[in-house]
């Protein structure tokens, strides 16, 4: 059986493909050149199954999404500490290139915004590194959250240093309060260069994925960051990943998210997955017009909103048994998009040898609407393979179980459940 998530996503993808309004980034004369119509959308699971749709082999400059993973090289290489001495973490309420800092501290408000990340770059590999070192070890840093080697654009990065008037303005106020060390124009070029590495949506999504499971790389297994600093990242994303519009973000969407002048966007549910999408129209506030959209439709379909309370984190899938003619499968907890997920990575990887599949929903205690799809979708896959359907729903946790074709699976009687159980030998 396939996933249905792809088709999913393809569906979400078309209905925003038509979102007008919106303007290329022009300051960087490279970006400029960028097709407008270019759409991706990928999710990737803290189990590390990666989804993607659209144009997902389509390569961006990662920009500012790149704040996030400085910051989180900072706080791992310096502690918290000494990267407050340099940065603080409130909410600015301006625009990413404000000239600001705070009137009591003379810090960048957070580092989020160009001045902070600036500040926060010149931590990397040792105050007193050069430039070329510094970035070497970005470039490998952003390498092991991406679980690939990923390169600099170097071609953006000239076109970028060629237009960086207010960026040195930003640097040279930084060393005017000794938020600095380096020269202004080194400063510059290693943050540049920073934000000119290459990435595609998947990347973005597996990066994304890393930071909402706790520092652990979710397809290669490596721990890059503690499970603090990933924390630390996720709650300054919250409050300011998404510049003067980050308030109206959390209170709409309610997912952590950062976006780049080149189109993309990424987002994180702590414990559960990381997204992003790449569509190079800008908004007012330099975030992408179709990313936000998506943004705003996945955590409404997906019931992903930070602050909703949707339980989630149970084992999904509690057994898969071949007994008799039957494969049961057995599922448990509240089923959103995430458990949903964790059912049909296992139910897709295990062989199925019965002509008869039984999916038991005696312990499930609910469906939000995108869970409820999925697996509706799953059993509808499942017939369409030839196999006959059976749902065991005794508190009738699934109710009108069509499946989008005016056809239902086969309701299992208690009676049958039993039998079944008892020629496993009663399991409970």
């Amino acid at each position: 059986m396939r996933t249905p998530i792809p088709d999913y996503l393809d569906e979400l993808m078309r209905d925003c493909a038509g979102t007008r309004g919106g303007n290329v980034a022009d300051y960087i004369p490279e970006l400029s050149k960028v097709d407008p119509s270019l759409l991706s959308v990928a999710v990737c699971a803290t189990n590390g199954h990666v989804y993607s749709v659209g144009d997902d082999t389509a390569k961006f400059t990662i920009q500012s999404m790149s704040k996030p993973f400085v910051y989180a090289a900072a706080l791992e290489e310096h502690g918290l500490k000494r990267v407050l001495e340099v940065v603080d973490v409130e909410p600015s309420g301006e625009a990413f290139n404000e000239l600001s800092l705070d009137d009591e501290t003379g810090r960048p408000l957070n580092p989020m915004i160009n001045a902070g990340a600036i500040a926060v770059n010149q931590l990397i590999n040792g105050e007193e590194s050069p430039v070329p070192e510094r970035v070497d070890y970005i470039l490998d840093f952003f390498s092991r959250f991406a679980g690939r080697e990923l390169t600099i654009n170097h071609t953006v990065a000239d076109s970028e240093l060629e237009h960086v008037d207010r960026n040195l303005s930003l640097a040279h106020m930084l060393r005017s309060y000794d938020v600095i060390q380096d020269d202004a124009q080194d400063a510059v070029r290693g943050y540049v260069e920073q934000c000119s590495i290459e990435v595609d949506v998947r990347d973005l999504a597996v990066m994304a994925a890393t930071l909402a499971n706790g520092g652990v790389q979710p397809v290669t297994g490596e721990r890059i960051i503690s499970a603090s600093v990933a924390r630390q990242v996720q709650a300054v994303m919250a409050s300011a990943g998404m510049y003067d519009a980050a308030g109206r973000w959390m209170t709409t969407v309610g997912i952590p998210a950062k976006s780049g002048v080149s189109g993309g966007m990424l987002g994180t549910l702590p414990g559960q997955l990381g997204l992003a999408t790449f569509s190079p129209p800008l908004d007012g506030k330099g975030n992408s017009v179709a990313g936000a959209r998506i943004f705003r439709r996945l955590s409404q379909d997906m019931g992903l909103h930070l602050m909703a309370t949707e339980p989630y984190g149970v084992q999904t899938v509690r057994s898969i048994r071949e007994i008799d003619t039957f494969t049961v499968v057995r599922i448990q907890g509240h089923i959103n998009f995430s458990a949903a997920e964790r059912f049909l990575s296992q139910l897709t990887s295990h062989d199925i040898d019965t002509q008869c599949v039984a999916i038991d929903l005696a312990r499930v205690s609910g469906f939000n609407s995108v869970g409820r799809r999925i697996v509706l979708e799953a059993m509808r896959r499942l017939a369409g393979d030839g196999r006959d359907v059976f749902v065991y729903d005794p508190d009738e946790v699934l109710p009108d179980p069509d499946l989008g074709d005016g056809t239902y699976p086969e309701r299992m009687s208690d009676e049958k459940m039993l039998e079944l159980q008892e020629l496993h030998g009663n399991e409970s």
